[in-house]
């Protein structure tokens, strides 16, 4: 079983910075792919971010593309989305996600592709 914790939300103003990490373990942490996905109040699951396993490939959702940065690094066996340029929109619970795929150079959207989910973690941009 894959265990996966996220940290790092918190409350910003609109145009600030902030970092959310996500670490895995029970499973060798370069065999999964791994997302960020986020959910607001009254809204449906939107993704966010994937890096490949190998890390050399990316994908973003529409609304962060050239504002959030994905990476991983898997000798210390963690993920990071950087969010810059933050606005009240996207203020939602964020959600770390791990697929075990067999292709290493990958990404996915598809919320099915990732078998292990970690506890949100709230983000909220004031404006």
């Amino acid at each position: 079983q894959v265990h996966v914790v996220t940290s790092g939300g918190g409350l910003v103003q609109a145009g600030d910075s902030l970092t959310l990490s996500c670490a895995a373990s029970g499973r060798t942490f370069d065999s999964l792919l791994m997302a960020w996905f986020r959910q607001a109040p009254g809204k449906e699951r939107e993704f966010v971010a994937a890096v490949s396993r190998n890390g050399g490939n990316t994908n973003y959702g529409d609304s962060v593309k050239s504002r959030f940065i994905i990476f991983r690094d898997n000798v210390k066996k963690l993920m990071y989305l950087v969010m810059t340029s933050l606005n009240p929109e996207d203020t939602a619970e964020y959600y770390c996600a791990a697929g075990a795929v067999s292709n290493t150079f990958m990404t996915s959207g598809d919320p099915r592709v990732y078998e292990y989910w970690g506890q949100g973690t709230q983000v909220t941009v004031s404006s």
